[in-house]
């Protein structure tokens, strides 16, 4: 058996220090801060996608997104923690499947927080936005992860916070279930798929259950 993590939202908060850096972002080119609420309704979303819903222009785009980067690495480590009961489940789901993570973070950062938080010799593999040409919620970075693995769609899940990484994992041909502890509710949730829990550690259950 397999079985594929999100990131933000399903494993870990990175909120503040996502919130941080479109602050610093927005203020190095002098422009006013997005409202809160706003930045938290994309997370999961590629970063260049964020900031074009958002409003900054396309032209500007890329510059906000390094700016983005810039501050955010000096941070991540620092101001990211593991969601509750999210190491649990990691170490319960290795137990009974191999493990991997499918995520639009950049691959890079998201590699140091796993590592920094004890948690990285887990996944077999990790999946960013650098290394697919389409991200979430498009197959590829499921159907990379699996051939990265050499794993069986028949026995994969994905679990996740967001329509995203639902519909990702509906289009690459694997089950899926998702977390209502992320940046997604459950009405919302509930239009993607029947298999919805609380947190990564239930959702483990879930799957083994199944």
């Amino acid at each position: 058996m397999t079985i594929l993590f999100d990131l933000d939202g399903t494993l870990i908060d990175s909120t503040e220090a996502i919130l941080e850096s479109f602050d610093v972002a927005l203020k190095s080119f002098g422009e006013v801060a997005f409202d809160e609420e706003a930045i938290k309704a994309e997370i999961g979303h590629p970063l260049d996608a964020m900031f074009r819903t958002l409003g900054v222009s396309e032209e500007r785009v890329w510059e906000h997104v390094a700016a983005y980067k810039a501050h955010y690495r000096t941070i991540a480590c620092e101001k990211t923690v593991l969601l509750p009961r999210a190491r649990a489940a990691v170490m319960l789901a290795a137990k009974h499947a191999k493990l991997g993570i499918v995520t639009t973070k950049t691959a890079e950062y998201s590699r140091e927080m796993l590592e920094y938080m004890g948690v990285m010799d887990y996944f077999d593999v990790l999946i960013g936005r650098e290394d697919v040409d389409n991200p979430k919620p498009h197959p590829e970075p499921v159907e990379r992860a699996l051939k990265a693995m050499g794993a069986s769609k028949a026995a994969c899940w994905m679990v996740g916070d967001t329509p995203m990484d639902m519909l990702s994992a509906e289009a690459a041909g694997i089950k899926h279930v998702a977390v209502s502890c992320g940046y997604a509710g459950e009405e919302i949730l509930c239009q993607h798929t029947p298999n919805i829990v609380p947190d990564a550690y239930e959702a483990v259950q879930f799957i083994v259950e199944s």
